[in-house]
């Protein structure tokens, strides 16, 4: 397998589930600013689309979305827990999980990464964001992780959209069972690993 990312994108989330799924796999750097891989090739060639995560499988089918692209990674390793079982309630709300990032956080974030953004947008974002992140904060009263004491797909997400916080100012000490989850998380030695191999830490 192949996976395309950009350092720090919401790609981070599918590194991360590779690593814990122990998946033999190889990274290849896509920025979004130039999509030009590291040997020259132009990245629309490879993916029309131009954005990340990008997995390409041995048989040369692809995936270009994190939320399915993390749910097949946690199918190739079953043993490794990263999903409930198909067909479950749990892996209902593992959907739940991933489709909420993507819609009330991951989308909400985007506009403020955008120069042009008018301001009042911007601050209708972070106000819309906090609200989330207090609702989320809520859910993680007494857990580990976001169902429960296992560690699955759905925590590699929140954790690499919460991280983008820094980058636009949102504080997120208000939220303590959030901070406390997030050191948790960022602790794992895939999400070290990850980050690691993006660049992102030393």
């Amino acid at each position: 397998m192949k996976l395309y990312y950009s350092p720090g994108a919401c790609s981070l989330s599918p590194h991360i589930a590779l690593l814990e799924a122990g998946l033999t796999f190889e990274a290849i750097a896509a920025p979004t600013k130039t999509h030009k891989l590291p040997d020259g090739t132009d990245y629309y060639t490879i993916n029309p689309l131009g954005y990340v995560p990008f997995l390409t499988l041995d048989d040369g089918r692809s995936l270009h979305e994190g939320p399915a692209i993390v749910q097949y990674i946690a199918d190739q390793a079953p043993d490794k827990n990263l999903a409930p079982a198909n067909g479950t309630y749990e892996r209902y709300k593992l959907q739940e999980w991933l489709t909420f990032i993507g819609t009330e956080l991951h989308k909400t974030f985007s506009p403020l990464f955008v120069p042009t953004t008018p301001a009042e947008t911007k601050a209708a974002c972070l106000e819309r964001m906090q609200s989330r992140l207090k609702w989320v904060d809520g859910e993680l009263a007494g857990k580990q992780y976001l169902m429960g004491d296992q560690f699955t797909v759905a925590d590699g997400y929140l954790f690499v959209v919460t991280n983008w916080a820094q980058y636009v100012n949102l504080d997120l000490t208000p939220y303590a069972n959030l901070v406390a989850y997030r050191a948790r998380v960022a602790a794992r030695p895939a999400v070290v690993a990850a980050m690691k191999a993006e660049g992102l830490i030393k």
